[in-house]
């Protein structure tokens, strides 16, 4: 019996992170060994599954009916023991969470830090991604985008501030440019671009001049989903940079940045942390949740 738990186990951590290679590194086995679990328990209940190719792993309608069967079991397992744990005075667990760069760096992991600082037993895992994802198919705690992008369905905390966005260039870029004064000015400039995963498409710039809205995607020749990968392109002179404020401040300060646009500049619905209304908060989720409560 206790085999076949810990088969059951073994499919369903693969099944969730799309990997064997990450569900062995997780479980502490061999990637061989796992696989050679996976095919016993396919055997012994006369059903694939797993459909696996070189790049991914997916559960097949099978797989799929016995995840939806068995993991809520499981999970309340996984909550029964870390309430356990937290009876004890020892929370313990592990969390989840989908995050922006911007905001993992300049919130969430110095919550997460003191956290586990005081909780060791916590373990937490940080996902950086553009891409809106689906936290519950996912199996993630929570995710933490713009106030906006939470949807409706979700339980939702505010994180931190209102931030302006800012466009910089280096000055050596602006050696035989000249500034640009208005959004459409762009068009005339190289844009140092974000691509979203979701659509494929680059992200639009958004502008606001009393009341008039603009949405601006400058030409650019090159593009990037990470922030610090962006002002490193902006450094060298490669073109212009729409960012947070305070992600290029320093740089700023230090004349190693130029910023443009100011009065067209906007300010950004502040980060908030959402998780699913359908599931209980794990114990070490709520200690998180009282980490990140911000107040105006």
């Amino acid at each position: 019996m206790l085999s076949s738990v810990n088969d059951l186990i073994a499919f369903l951590t693969v099944a969730r992170l799309r990997s064997f290679t990450r569900a062995a590194a997780q479980m502490g086995v061999s990637q061989p060994a796992l696989s050679r679990t996976i095919r016993k328990l396919e055997a012994r209940l006369g059903a694939q599954l797993l459909t696996r190719s070189t790049r991914s792993v997916s559960p097949t309608d099978a797989g799929e009916r016995l995840i939806e069967t068995l993991g809520p079991h499981f999970d309340g397992i996984e909550a029964g023991l870390a309430d356990l744990a937290e009876m004890s005075g020892k929370p313990a667990g592990s969390l989840r969470i989908t995050s922006l760069e911007h905001a993992s760096k300049g919130i969430l992991a110095p919550a997460v830090c003191k956290l586990m600082l005081e909780y060791p037993q916590i373990n937490v895992e940080i996902s950086n991604s553009y891409e809106l994802i689906d936290i519950v198919a996912e199996r993630f705690d929570a995710g933490v985008r713009w106030g906006e992008q939470v949807a409706q369905d979700m339980i939702s905390q505010r994180i931190g501030p209102d931030f302006r966005m800012t466009v910089v260039g280096a000055p050596a870029y602006f050696a035989n440019r000249a500034i640009p004064l208005t959004p459409y000015d762009l068009t005339e400039h190289v844009g140092i671009n974000l691509r979203l995963p979701t659509s494929g498409g680059l992200w639009g710039w958004p502008f606001d001049k009393d009341g008039h809205v603009v949405k601006v995607r400058p030409q650019g020749h090159v593009a990037g989903n990470s922030v610090s990968l962006i002002i490193d392109f902006a450094l060298a002179g490669i073109g212009l940079a729409h960012l947070p404020e305070d992600t290029v401040a320093d740089y700023v300060n230090q004349g190693r940045l130029v910023r443009v646009l100011d009065d067209w500049c906007t300010t950004v619905t502040g980060y908030h942390l959402y998780y699913s209304s359908r599931h209980q908060p794990k114990p070490a989720f709520r200690l998180l949740l009282d980490q990140l409560r911000y107040s105006h």
